[in-house]
């Protein structure tokens, strides 16, 4: 079954220390594109989460906001004092160099780069923590994504119907637009019987018969919606093949709409390009 790349998750994991809380968001991409919000304690592990993220997904740019909750029955916020004042002393000695003072304040010192520090609770421990609550988000987005992708296929499912129904139509017309066509250009071309060679206006009878023959393009439709109901069914990355799948429709709702010379295979190509651009534009959420 397919899977959508619209989807949310929001996971919350409890620890002795605390809380770690993931929440993504997903929506559709051409490629894998992951993006991190994370607390200064966890930067280390991106990597590690980013290649979680690309053996769990294929497609779709994601998200991911994690953070963390200590218990407030333990320590509480802590500065790392040694660090601050060497940034200060970089910050003085730049200072002095350009000639101007360093206006620092105490609240500009907290917010940079690890002087404050949450609980003294072990990084790995942290990091495990994080990297399990992820690892359970993203089964919830998979889970999403499944739901959804489910009732993409019933959309899509509803559409192949429509086309199947639009394809009857042009197959149960066909005989009679084909001998219509040969009457009238019997009757134009009696006129001029006299003037043309018979072998000649035979071929061109042919010629023009062939045309407007669309037998093979609703061959290739079918055989289209076949395969089509192949791929929905595939566990398997599918947007990329639906989404070819889709051009090649189109180009035989194209050709038949080159090739009508009815009322009736005229109005089924265009129903058919409806048809479609409404299951394009959907397969385009497709994982």
């Amino acid at each position: 079954m397919p899977r959508s790349m619209t989807a949310f998750a929001r996971t919350t994991a409890d620890f002795s220390w605390g809380s770690v809380t993931c929440e993504l968001r997903s929506v559709n991409h051409r490629f894998l594109e992951p993006s991190f919000r994370l607390p200064e304690t966890l930067r280390e592990i991106e990597m590690t989460l980013r290649e979680l993220a690309r053996k769990k997904l294929s497609r779709g740019k994601i998200d991911c906001s994690i953070q963390l909750a200590f218990n407030n029955t333990d320590a509480s916020v802590n500065a790392d004092l040694d660090l601050a004042k060497r940034y200060i002393d970089i910050a003085q000695q730049i200072a002095s160099e350009i000639d101007q003072p360093a206006q620092i304040s105490p609240l500009d010192i907290m917010r940079w780069p690890g002087i404050l520090k949450d609980q003294d609770v072990a990084s790995d421990s942290l990091h495990k923590a994080a990297v399990e609550t992820f690892s359970g988000a993203i089964d919830d987005l998979l889970e999403g994504r499944q739901r959804e992708g489910e009732k993409l296929a019933d959309m899509i499912e509803q559409r192949l119907i429509g086309i199947e129904v639009q394809t009857a139509i042009v197959r149960n017309h066909l005989p009679e637009i084909l001998t219509h066509q040969r009457k009238r250009l019997e009757e134009k071309m009696a006129d001029m019987a006299a003037q043309l060679d018979p072998d000649r206006l035979e071929q061109e009878m042919i010629i023009i018969a062939n045309r407007s023959d669309v037998d093979e393009e609703l061959d290739r439709l079918e055989a289209h919606l076949d395969e089509i109901r192949r791929v929905l069914k595939s566990k398997e990355s599918i947007g990329r093949r639906l989404d070819f799948l889709m051009q090649e429709l189109n180009r035989e709702a194209n050709t038949l709409g080159s090739k009508s010379i009815a009322g009736v295979t005229t109005q089924a190509s265009v129903e058919l390009k409806v048809l479609i651009e409404q299951m394009r534009e959907q397969i385009q959420n497709i994982e």
